[in-house]
């Protein structure tokens, strides 16, 4: 082999390394087809043959992050004349508020963690029946995955189980190593014992997890800080906090109680992999350990809770009242607790916005993509064809094209798609500003509900199958497809009906109660692309 020949390899095994070749191979045929098909077939085939390509990396996540291969595909679609960098930056200042929620409210719960593993371990501790156990975890998840940020909320559920595997497993492991003296046939035998112990401990936590996980989504989709879209969807329509939760729950709140009930179904009749309950040894080495942690806990330690708990009722009401844009708030929660609690070093800080970074980065990726899909219009014929249905029906569709696509794809980026592409038709009058509002809840429900399908479609499902927590309790990714399922043929259904049958009319009662106000078109915040000659 020649010099040549090998710096060439050496490069080749550098791209997207860690990932398998067929997917290397994938990712470079896409960037040589791509200027190809752009000057032969035209942009607008081009454009929907990248759109699908992207979801492609969204879809294979756990193979390489997507910020690399999508952002590759995004940077040659602007390189080529697809769209301009003038209609990315449009994109990103357009969406700037949620690029700030994911920036300062993400890092800003991360310094309310203790006090949310402080939460979780004492309901795990304290709690016997495991049906109360599985409704109080999806409960609290809900709750904080309302006001807080979903990735957080399951990070903490996540570091609430690694810590209680690792306590068991290296109690466990001491004590086999302290009968090495004994019989081997009883050595065995508590070996056994302790592997049993092991296998239904995990059982125990897996159930746990996706109780959480299905939790952040059954939340996360009340209010506009539950997820980034819904900061997006709220930003476009301009709704407040309250306006924005009252919109939502002729459809979140059934889908919640259904959700609610669905755990207690698969729990009580063990269905899907649930029903588990923890060994009774282990619960009394997680109690005894916890008692001894309660005891270490100083009058400062205890006071940084106290400090916590007031940020985040602080949270609350700030999100509440709108008191200011949402990312700034975030941003208040972050000085706040770092003060009065001694955070002062650069490095304390810094670690906060490692979690939330890569996924901005990502978000500013999709942002590429939406504008390809803006300049290409290639949405129109899509929506304009939804559009053409009536009443409920149109309602309906909008619901389910999301949720399909959000959970093959991410539920982010098909949100920003098809709130534009509604945007675009209220400006040109295609629809009416009520007709508009009814399908931005569409979308937004439909973005949220049904996406619980897969792992694709949630970033707290995501964050969950690819943590360090996944291997150790057998959580693959198949097995999490199929601890969904119940939930996600219950939810999506519910969502489906109350979209279709009571969305239009509870709204209606809405407006005549005062609860909501009409809009008018002009409120709507316009989303104009930048013109020619700023290309």
């Amino acid at each position: 082999m020649t010099l040549s020949n090998a710096s060439g390899a050496a490069y080749l095994t550098n791209f997207l390394q860690g990932a398998p070749n067929w997917y290397k191979t994938t990712i470079i045929l896409f960037l040589i087809v791509n200027p190809i098909l752009f000057h032969t077939v035209g942009p607008f085939i081009t454009g929907w043959i990248l759109v699908i390509q992207f979801i492609f990396t969204l879809a294979m996540a756990l193979k390489a992050y997507p910020l690399a291969p999508g952002g590759l595909i995004a940077i040659e679609a602007v390189a080529i004349g697809m769209t301009s960098p003038a209609t990315v930056y449009h994109e990103i200042v357009l969406n700037f508020p949620v690029i700030l929620l994911l920036m300062f409210m993400v890092a800003g719960i991360y310094f309310m963690k203790g006090l949310l593993l402080f939460l979780f371990t004492k309901v795990i501790i304290n709690v016997r029946s495991k049906i109360i156990l599985s409704l109080l975890f999806s409960l609290m998840a809900a709750f904080l995955s309302a006001f807080l940020d979903a990735l957080t909320v399951i990070a903490v559920i996540i570091s609430v189980a690694v810590g209680f595997y690792g306590i068991y497993h290296k109690v466990a492991s001491g004590k086999a190593h302290d009968d090495d003296d004994g019989d081997l046939s009883d050595n065995q035998y508590i070996q056994n014992i302790h592997r049993d112990n092991l296998e239904q401990f995990k059982a125990f936590l897996r159930s746990l997890m996706m109780h959480g996980a299905v939790g952040t989504a059954l939340g996360g989709v009340c209010t506009l800080v539950g997820e980034p879209q819904n900061l997006l969807i709220a930003g476009r329509a301009n709704w407040d906090f309250f306006e924005f939760f009252i919109r939502m729950t002729p459809v979140t709140l059934p889908v919640l109680a259904v959700g609610l009930l669905t755990c207690v179904v698969l729990e009580k009749f063990k269905l899907f992999g649930y029903g588990t309950k923890i060994p009774v040894e282990i619960l009394e080495v997680l109690t005894d350990f916890d008692q001894r942690e309660e005891a270490k806990r100083t009058k400062e330690d205890k006071a940084k809770l106290v400090i916590q708990g007031i940020a985040g009722i602080w949270l609350i009401i700030a999100l509440g009242l709108h008191l200011a844009e949402v990312g700034v708030i975030g941003l208040s929660v972050i000085i706040f607790i770092t003060a009065f609690n001694g955070l002062i070093r650069e490095h304390d800080i810094g670690l906060a916005f490692t979690e939330a970074l890569p996924f901005t980065a990502l978000l500013v990726v999709f942002f590429a993509i939406v504008a390809v899909i803006q300049d290409q219009n290639l949405f129109s014929s899509i929506i304009q064809y939804g559009l053409a249905l009536n009443g409920v029906e149109q309602i309906g569709l909008f619901y389910v094209a999301n949720g399909l696509l959000s959970a093959i794809s991410d539920n982010v980026f098909v949100a920003t798609v098809y709130i534009n592409e509604l945007g675009k038709a209220l400006g040109e009058g295609i629809i009416s500003r009520d007709q508009f509002d009814l399908l931005a809840v569409a979308v937004n429900t439909g973005t949220n509900i049904p996406s619980v399908a897969t792992p694709n479609g949630q970033a707290a499902f995501l964050f969950l199958l690819t943590s360090a927590l996944a291997p150790l309790i057998h959580l693959s990714y198949g097995r999490m497809v199929f601890m969904a399922l119940p939930y996600t043929v219950t939810m999506a259904i519910t969502g489906l009906v109350t979209v279709m049958l009571w969305l239009p009319p509870l709204t209606s009662s809405m407006y005549e109660s005062g609860l909501i106000n009409h809009h008018e078109a002009s409120e709507l915040n316009k989303h104009e692309t930048p013109n020619k000659a700023q290309h």
